[in-house]
């Protein structure tokens, strides 16, 4: 008789270090454990680590997959799928799975920190019941403020430091973010109040305000489909109007939409929607294309904040659309 060893829960591990050989005491013989046991892993760092990770493993790097957080998760909103995609190519016998992602860094804007916290708070609920997997956060505590230290305890049932000894952790189980206000940007925006009879006018609004902060070719057309599809989400399931905000600041530029209606799943438009599926698309579109999406919804209305910066490489996302994929 075959004895089918059960599977450990889901954990969600801080872990926090002072320098790079702190990281590399815990974090290398985190994945030696991982090849050993021939589990499948994933790493999402900065490209510095990943450089430093791949020299220490040698050859057993290549059994390790890599990716840039700075790219992945250049929108905290986009980490959650990158992670589900991993754990959905994992073989039909649920073999074990860990990873190590580390979304905070220094020189993060406070928004970002603040959707990367929100992040770190929902994936407890994305992969509740992912059986056998273990994801490891590191938090860099002399590079973070203190109060980034404080979320990352609030938000990771485990948290460790760099020798692996746990320490006390003020862990919230619901992720209570969804419904926090969001701070008011700088100036003042332009606003258009919109319903099914002028969306074409909003997204030329968008556009002359896209051209004005230096978008051009695919980044100017990303920036006014993501609003046009977060605003297409107002007209179809909250009543048919809505307002749009805009600002223009140097090189960035910045969307909210706002409406009268609720989004219950805290975790819209962070899973890609699954092929065929009606509905879901328009947020996911957007955090694929935006450098920043903040979504807040409560009984009063949603608001849904995009921003994104000009300046960024002409690096063509692929998004699926209604009737396939687009690149």
């Amino acid at each position: 008789m075959t004895v089918v060893e059960p599977r450990t829960p889901f954990r969600h591990e801080a872990m926090l270090y002072a320098d790079t050989e702190e990281f590399l005491a815990r974090t290398m013989p985190f994945l030696q454990e991982g090849l050993k046991g021939g589990e499948a892993m994933l790493v999402l760092v900065p490209t510095p680590k990943i450089d430093i990770l791949k020299t220490r493993l040698g050859s057993r790097a290549a059994d390790v997959h890599f990716d840039d957080m700075i790219e992945v998760g250049r929108n905290p909103g986009r980490i959650i799928s990158r992670w589900h995609e991993f754990l959905a190519a994992r073989p039909p016998d649920g073999a074990r799975v860990r990873g190590i992602g580390e979304p905070v860094w220094a020189g993060r804007s406070a928004a970002e920190v603040v959707e990367c916290h929100r992040h770190e708070a929902l994936i407890n609920e994305a992969f509740a019941d992912a059986a056998g997997c273990w994801v490891l956060c590191p938090y860099d505590t002399s590079e973070l403020p203190p109060h980034s230290i404080v979320q990352a305890l609030r938000h990771h049932p485990v948290v460790t430091d760099a020798r692996g000894v746990r320490v006390p952790t003020a862990y919230e189980p619901a992720a209570r973010t969804f419904d926090e206000p969001l701070g008011e940007p700088e100036g003042r925006p332009e606003r258009f109040a919109f319903d099914g009879t002028c969306l074409s006018a909003l997204r030329e609004l968008v556009a002359e305000h896209a051209w004005v902060a230096g978008f051009h070719g695919y980044r100017l057309h990303d920036i006014v489909l993501a609003a046009n599809e977060v605003a297409t989400n107002s007209l179809r399931y909250a009543g048919g109007r809505g307002e749009i905000r805009i600002w223009t600041r140097g090189c960035e530029l910045t969307c909210e939409i706002r409406d009268r209606g609720y989004i219950r799943d805290p975790l819209a438009g962070r899973i890609r929607p699954e092929p065929g599926r009606t509905g879901g698309r328009g947020l996911w579109i957007a955090n694929q294309l935006c450098d920043l999406v903040q979504v807040r919804s409560n009984a009063s209305g949603t608001v849904v904040r995009l921003t994104a910066r000009s300046t960024r490489d002409q690096v063509r996302a692929t998004v699926l659309v209604e009737g396939g994929e687009q690149t």
